[in-house]
């Protein structure tokens, strides 16, 4: 089993998104002057941070144009959302099940602004629509044949080599939800809890190298007054972020709202996949609790199983298993 771990302290510290009423457009471009601030003027991002919420990645179709709730909305959402995500409540016994709820940790309270959304562009907070050449990929990804090749085409999140919310782009999820910033003269590290990755993002270029290519793609850093603007493209594959291909690229903005607030907003650009860039925006929250080990050997374990199964199917030369 993975391990993940809970940060019981940092529910308290989600109280604080309570405060963020703010419109959207407004945290997207100012942050206090009360901020921590580096020798070189720039402000201080590093520390952990804590990005869980069930605020919907995209709003509910059936929401239409509606981009937030009235406070009494948010409360009915926030009660039944937990309501149906506790795995304690679930009753389907006909196969081996997820983790009960004690390994979740994906928080229980929407974003303070009470967006129904993570989505912000396009404005009906939802991803646009896939391309034909995407569809046609995923078909292939369905294709259980193809998923046998080898190791090499099955999924990077099966593989543990990247997966879940550490993308990139992050994203909150069942649990993990925190990532450690670190800054030095040359670098910003980006390290995620889940997958236990570390993102390097060059400080001192504003060249991008082409070759090797890596999992997480090449990122380049700038600042822009006090955001930091961090691009990032030629990834080596799609990414375990859903249907992104080499060729997507990533646009992420960290900013400090507060000392204690890390705005991150993030656009795709990726004309493989989708017909149209999107961004994505939310807060995170500091926290005083440590990063901890993610040790994700479920996939490492279950390959030799998975990919000898089938060769044992080709060898008998069942119907379907061979060219």
């Amino acid at each position: 089993m993975s391990i993940q771990n809970s940060h019981p302290q940092a529910a308290c510290l989600f109280i604080l998104l309570g405060a963020l009423t703010v419109p959207l457009t407004v945290l997207a471009q100012t942050s206090s002057t009360d901020i921590p601030r580096l020798a070189n003027g720039h402000p201080d991002l590093q520390g952990t941070w804590d990005f869980r919420t069930i605020t919907p990645f995209q709003r509910p179709e059936a929401l239409g144009n509606k981009a937030t709730l009235t406070a009494e909305e948010a409360a009915q959402f926030e009660l039944e959302e937990r309501e149906r995500r506790d795995r304690d409540n679930f009753t389907d016994t006909s196969t081996t099940g997820d983790y009960n709820e004690f390994w979740y940790d994906r928080g229980a309270d929407i974003l303070g602004d009470r967006r129904t959304s993570l989505v912000t562009a396009p404005e009906n907070g939802r991803i646009p629509a896939l391309t034909a050449a995407a569809e046609a990929k995923n078909a292939i990804r369905r294709d259980e044949a193809q998923l046998a090749a080898g190791v090499e085409v099955r999924p990077l999140s099966e593989r543990c080599i990247m997966g879940f919310n550490s993308g990139p782009p992050m994203i909150p999820s069942a649990y993990n939800n925190n990532v450690q910033l670190i800054q030095t003269a040359d670098h910003v590290l980006i390290h995620n809890e889940m997958v236990h990755n570390i993102r390097p993002v060059k400080m001192y270029t504003t060249e991008f190298r082409q070759q090797p290519r890596k999992w997480e793609g090449d990122s380049v850093g700038r600042w822009e007054g006090d955001t930091l603007i961090v691009e990032t493209k030629h990834f080596a594959r799609e990414t375990a972020f859903g249907n992104s291909s080499e060729n997507m690229h990533l646009l992420e903005k960290f900013w400090l709202i507060d000392a204690d607030t890390l705005g991150y907003e993030f656009t795709i650009t990726d004309p493989t996949t989708w017909t149209a860039p999107w961004t994505v925006m939310f807060p995170m929250v500091r926290t005083e609790e440590p990063i901890y080990e993610y040790a994700c050997h479920e996939g490492n374990y279950a390959m030799a199983g998975i990919l000898g199964g089938w060769r044992r199917l080709e060898a008998q030369g069942l119907p379907g298993q061979q060219d």
